[in-house]
């Protein structure tokens, strides 16, 4: 009997065993490998060698479900450092595995390997992964799919077929070399040569019609587009011409459907559109363009593909073409972001922190620093750079998360103001002493589990215009825009705190200001910067530091073995 008892008793732990084993296993784990190495590729009757993951430009789709885990595999064949980011993914508790270069890791050194654990939580949609070392992520890059959980579906109508649309930039030139030397000699770097969709630039670039990306469809049914903006420095109008499309989700969340004609998506973003093939069968180009309200030098160049229906038919000899705003339209850009909503419903509900513990003010500008005897190559003999709050951002030499973990000393500072140094007429008239910025590596630390707001101020310094701005570990959500200087008392009046898009990168408009909100419960060093890459480049950058919570699973975890070390 009392053995009985014992068998009954092991029997019953091994179950649990077994139980809080499959609990704690529920996810699904995938293996990547990423190779990067030189390719050579031929684009605008130009041949060069790129630095590309796996041979390809775009890079891999990562396919998961919500709340996988992924080990993705960098060997770096390459002639230089380099590191990887998996762009929106929250990494909870693990911002080892994050990626941006000195931030939360040294770079991979060339003929070394790391492995990076990429772990999913609330996200569902479409991301993407990229390089964030230099310039390397404009050919270094790829999309992240993140499907339902076994047993849910979409909110909406489960599509035919699905496809990743990559939107990116091709340099005739070496990227590396044009940014290297732009930051040697203080200008602007060149412009990119041709936009491109899925790596091929089309029509009406230069030896691009007979290479288009053509998509085929099928008369009658539904399509879901993933698109990826890994555009390096301008906005994108995107559409499709004589069909609608049907956006219904934004940086892996989703949102209350919007019907457009064309969308308007800023670099780092993503967006899952349904398109339904409803015309005569035929070809149409999908297009985009670039939205710039800037005086700046800009790729002024335009990319199609082509939608191809299946069936018997005379195709055409010129497609139909989609009619897109104008370049500088604000308004256009401005009617279709304002319109963004989040789903906010019982299965997928908004949870706005309401009562704020931590409020920070930025100014986001575009600045100078002083070149000795005005040396530098640019009309005013000065260097160009840009900052967040006067503080044009320096990239230490030994990662700051590691720096923050082990208590070394002399890394950085945690003294990034909460406000302007000095308040001053942002979006108007603005003096001298707003042009020169200090430079220094700025943290601002935040008390675990913190409610966040963050408003950022564009200012008319420099060259004032949109600013994409990426915050690294967390989705937030957007409850305010407006033009003009913000407003302390009258500007929060305007919030949407009902149904606010949830999102991981925002644009500030040109000459305005735009407010975030989150909750601060992911521990780590998370970078915050401008999805405009020479804006990064100058400094238009900061790091968050996130506090330990009360106990071990709100706290950071251990880093890995085979971190890449620090030369």
């Amino acid at each position: 009997m009392g053995q009985m008892k014992i068998g009954l008793i092991l029997g019953f732990l091994g179950f649990l065993f077994l139980d809080g084993l499959l609990l704690c296993t529920a996810y699904n784990v995938h293996h990547y490998s990423f190779i990067l190495k030189d390719t050579n590729f031929t684009r605008l009757c130009t041949t060069k060698s790129m630095f590309t993951a796996n041979g390809q430009w775009p890079g891999p789709t990562i396919h998961v479900r919500k709340g996988d885990r992924a080990f993705v595999n960098v060997h770096n064949d390459g002639d230089y450092g380099v590191t990887i980011h998996w762009h929106g993914v929250k990494q909870p508790r693990n911002p080892w595995s994050d990626g941006p270069e000195n931030i939360t890791q040294c770079p991979i050194p060339a003929g070394k390997n790391f492995t990076y654990e990429v772990i999913f939580s609330t996200e569902e949609g479409t991301l993407w992964w990229h390089a964030h070392s230099d310039w390397s992520r404009a050919t270094i890059h790829g999309a992240i799919v993140v499907l339902p959980p076994i047993g849910s579906s979409y909110p909406f109508s489960k599509p035919y077929a699905e496809h990743v649309i990559v939107l990116s930039e091709w340099y005739n030139g070496d990227v590396k070399q044009i940014i290297d030397y732009a930051m040697a000699t203080g200008g602007d770097p060149n412009i990119s040569d041709a936009y491109a969709i899925n790596g091929q630039p089309g029509y009406p670039n230069n030896c691009s019609t007979g290479t288009s990306y053509r998509l085929s469809v099928q008369s009658g049914k539904t399509y879901l587009l993933r698109l990826v903006s890994a555009v390096m420095n301008e906005e994108m109008f995107f559409g499709i011409a004589k069909h609608n499309i049907t956006v219904v989700a934004q940086d892996g969340a989703y949102i209350k459907p919007i019907t457009t004609s064309y969308i308007m998506i800023t670099p780092g973003q993503t967006m899952d559109i349904l398109l339904t093939a409803n015309q005569a069968p035929s070809y149409y180009y999908m297009t985009a363009t670039p939205y710039f309200d800037n005086s700046a030098p800009f790729d002024s160049t335009n990319t199609s593909a082509i939608i191809q229906y299946t069936g018997s038919y005379t195709p055409p000899a010129s497609p139909p073409y989609p009619s897109l705003p104008n370049v500088t339209d604000k308004d256009a850009a401005d009617n279709f972001t304002t319109r963004i909503r989040s789903l906010a419903s019982a299965a997928y509900p908004v949870n706005v922190p309401k009562k704020i513990d931590t409020r920070i003010i930025i100014a986001v500008s575009v600045n100078q620093i002083l070149c000795p005897n005005s040396s530098c190559s640019t009309p005013t003999g000065n260097r160009l750079a840009a900052s967040l709050n006067n503080v044009s951002f320096v990239t230490p030499k030994i990662d700051i998360l590691q720096a923050y973990y082990r208590n070394l000393g002399k890394v950085f500072d945690r003294d990034f103001p909460n406000k302007p140094p000095y308040a001053f007429n942002y979006t108007g008239d603005v003096g001298n002493n707003t042009v020169y910025p200090s430079q220094g590596t700025k943290v601002r630390v935040i008390n675990y589990g913190a409610a966040v707001e963050i408003v950022f101020q564009g200012t008319n310094v420099g060259n004032a215009e949109n600013h994409p701005m990426h915050l690294h570990g967390f989705s937030f959500y957007l409850v305010g825009t407006g033009y003009g200087n913000y407003n302390a008392t009258t500007s929060p009046k305007t919030y949407n705190l009902i149904d606010p898009r949830e999102v991981n990168t925002i644009g500030v408009p040109r000459k305005g200001w735009a407010t975030i909100r989150f909750i601060a419960d992911n521990p780590g060093v998370w970078f915050m910067h401008c999805h405009l890459e020479r804006h990064a480049s100058w400094g238009m950058a900061a790091a968050i530091i996130v506090k330990n919570g009360p106990t071990k699973e709100t706290s950071i975890r251990p880093p890995p073995a085979n971190l890449p070390t620090c030369s």
